[in-house]
């Protein structure tokens, strides 16, 4: 929420968004059908619904595939970050378009009166000990029901019920339902295709996701190392100057965790880097209309004393910060939420 009590939750943007997503969504899946029934035309009603089968579920694939891309990319450059903001929103449309490809999954069975025999082979317990004859379909279905957890439990009601730590916990199931569904597909349809895009689309897929993970990782690792305290258990952040105006540099102590110092003009402060909400990067965001602003979703701070503007309630922990020699330092000893730490330093100290 924004100091100007505006809902974030839905904006032109976020509708501009949702369109773009349905249409590509919408243009794959046809794309996808008709170039398929061009190289290989159906032969009977069959085939031709096992087309459609084969759609959604590549597009459930990459999809899942984008929403594990966008996190990193948003770390590497701020021009992601859009995509960030709605995530969850392709999220839910992943899991519609995955239970699509199981519905018409089960309703292929039921045409062929062969949904026994997917009851026999997820239910063959023996066979759950082999590598080549795993009932891959279980899989799917373990990945599906993740994507539901996930989807239900979208909303921002349960992002408060939970706590932003525990849902941000829950939702990271997500590599999880990513993993089912690479080994669904590498020990399903792989096994019985003979054609190299299956293969391709996973290596391209899974390299992808693991690559970027990986550059991020790489470039923040300085930052998570952490900065030596001084003698007396200060961490030092540098000159005033060093920190951008209405923005923040962000350091942490050995093994701690990451703390915001925000410069506004000649006040400084220090918050945690966990915005209330969804535990977004709080120190990679601005000040706006005078208070800290999340990048994520626009949820506000006063940088003062960490409170949210009224009528909201959110407080963040605050860290105490002081002018030593010149040099802008924090305590990495976290205060309660809501306590005032900020200072105000001369002009001519900066």
């Amino acid at each position: 929420m924004s100091v100007g009590f505006r809902a974030v939750q839905w904006n032109r943007d976020k509708r501009v968004y949702d369109g773009i997503v349905l249409a590509a969504v919408t243009l794959f899946i046809g794309g996808f059908s008709a170039i398929h029934w061009q190289l290989h035309p159906p032969k009977n009603f069959i085939d031709s619904f096992d087309i459609w089968i084969r759609a959604f579920g590549t597009c459930a694939f990459l999809m899942l595939t984008v929403i594990l891309c966008i996190g990193p990319l948003a770390r590497l450059n701020s021009r992601f970050l859009p995509l960030l903001y709605n995530r969850r929103h392709l999220g839910v449309l992943t899991f519609i378009v995955a239970l699509v490809h199981f519905g018409m999954l089960l309703a292929w069975y039921l045409a062929q009166n062969a949904l026994p025999n997917l009851a026999a082979e997820l239910s063959t317990w023996e066979d759950y000990r082999k590598f080549i004859g795993f009932p891959f379909k279980a899989l799917g279905i373990g990945a599906l029901l993740v994507l539901f957890l996930m989807a239900a439990t979208s909303h921002d009601f349960w992002l408060g019920f939970l706590t932003p730590r525990a849902w941000k916990t829950l939702h990271m199931a997500l590599y999880a339902a990513y993993g089912l569904v690479v080994l669904h597909v590498a020990l399903g349809i792989m096994q019985s295709e003979r054609t190299v895009l299956i293969p391709l689309m996973l290596i391209g897929g899974l390299g992808t996701v693991a690559v970027l993970h990986l550059i991020a990782g790489w470039r923040e690792r300085k930052i998570d190392r952490g900065i030596a305290l001084n003698e007396d258990g200060w961490i030092a952040v540098g000159p005033p100057r060093s920190i951008p105006d209405k923005g923040a540099r962000i350091v942490a102590a050995p093994g701690g965790e990451r703390i915001a110092i925000f410069r506004d003009g000649t006040q400084i402060g220090a918050l945690t880097n966990l915005c209330a909400h969804q535990n977004g990067p709080l120190g990679e965001g601005r000040i706006i209309d005078g208070c800290v602003t999340c990048p994520w979703h626009g949820f506000q701070y006063k940088l003062a004393d960490g409170c949210a503007p009224a009528p909201f309630t959110e407080r963040l922990v605050t860290y105490r910060v002081r002018l030593n020699r010149g040099a802008v330092e924090v305590d990495p000893r976290p205060l309660p939420p809501g306590t005032p730490a900020a200072i105000t330093i001369p002009r001519d100290a900066m």
